[in-house]
């Protein structure tokens, strides 16, 4: 099923933005892990380890690459595309909402938990039993109101798959709504073969304890995931907001939720940093930021302000993509080592 784990080395992640052409070259590295187009442009390619993002990239966007420790082993395990080191797991699965047609709105509900249900048994069973990033990518996520929203769906979906789980060991993650109006649900993820350490946010409250008034079943994310090494692997950064506490601010203020954002990703370093001393202080040279726009003419605006806030000296992406609260205009997330 996967590549057998490894007794002496430690695991080992990089995370780098290519502008290539055509993802073969990258492919071909014995070394790559995993490689993600964005976009409608991007090629199709039957390779375990590539997988094409469906959110439009504004502008030219570079594929975005993992590369583990060689050799890699890679296959096909029913719906699950995976590629392992022995350290560490890349997984893919997509799940169509037509299949559960016969659930009505809650198709949405099915479909995740037949994604959750069937990751969570296939990671358990590899070798690489420790979830430390995933990424949920869902069509309309926040159509229908109150509890009939489709994200608060998902959320509900998404529990009922994992099962019984403990909220110390969730993993990082991001929920963003695709804008294509493909009703198919992709989730990716990064597994390890041993634990990580996953950290909270001194402003926030833990998504996993958000009150009632958020959902029938509170999100079950981490808001970060310090790696099983130092050194070797990035901080995983989850989706981040301009949330303080558990509720949204500056609603109808772009730039001002793009400073809160990033006030609050200074708190949740300061967090990681309790623990991991050695990790720097500010974003730079080794972050790499996914930064998701709801509003597709307020994409020039928040280009221009990463541009003055960090030049060229932060690599990143923006991407057209619905926020999972409809007041947010923005969300960031990433790794950072």
């Amino acid at each position: 099923m996967s590549a057998q784990p490894q007794p002496l080395r430690a695991p080992r992640l990089q995370v780098d933005y290519v502008w290539n052409t055509t993802p073969a070259a990258l492919l071909a590295g014995e070394d790559t892990l995993a490689v993600f187009g964005f976009g409608g442009d991007a090629p199709a390619v039957d390779d375990p380890r590539y997988l094409r993002v469906p959110l439009q990239p504004y502008g030219d966007a570079p594929f975005e690459v993992w590369r583990a420790q060689r050799p890699i082993e890679r296959g096909r395990d029913g719906e699950i595309a995976w590629c392992g080191d022995g350290y560490l797991q890349f997984g893919a699965i997509e799940v169509d909402e037509s299949a559960y047609a016969g659930a009505g709105e809650d198709a949405i509900v099915e479909a995740a938990a037949h994604a959750y249900a069937r990751l969570t048994a296939f990671v358990r069973d590899s070798g690489y039993p420790h979830m430390l990033r995933i990424w949920n990518y869902l069509d309309a996520i926040t159509l229908g109101d109150g509890d009939a929203e489709r994200y608060r769906r998902f959320c509900v979906g998404r529990a009922r798959g994992l099962g019984e789980f403990d909220t110390a060991r969730l993993p990082a993650a991001t929920a963003i709504g695709r804008c294509d109006d493909d009703r198919v649900l992709q989730i990716y993820w990064l597994a390890a073969r041993t634990p990580g350490t996953p950290v909270e946010n001194p402003r926030q409250v833990s998504a996993y304890r958000y009150p009632r008034q958020h959902g029938p079943q509170a999100p079950s994310f981490a808001r970060a995931m310090l790696p099983p090494t130092q050194g070797g692997t990035p901080l995983l950064l989850s989706g981040t907001a301009s949330v303080v506490g558990h509720v949204s601010q500056h609603e109808g203020e772009l730039l001002a939720q793009l400073e809160e954002t990033f006030a609050n990703f200074d708190s949740l370093l300061g967090a990681a940093r309790q623990r991991q001393p050695a990790l720097p202080v500010r974003f730079g040279a080794g972050t790499r930021l996914k930064v998701y726009v709801r509003d597709a003419h307020d994409l020039p605006t928040v280009a221009q302000a990463l541009q003055t806030r960090f030049g060229d000296a932060v690599p990143h992406m923006l991407l057209h993509a619905a926020i999972c609260r409809r007041e947010l205009c923005v969300e960031i997330d990433g790794v950072h080592g």
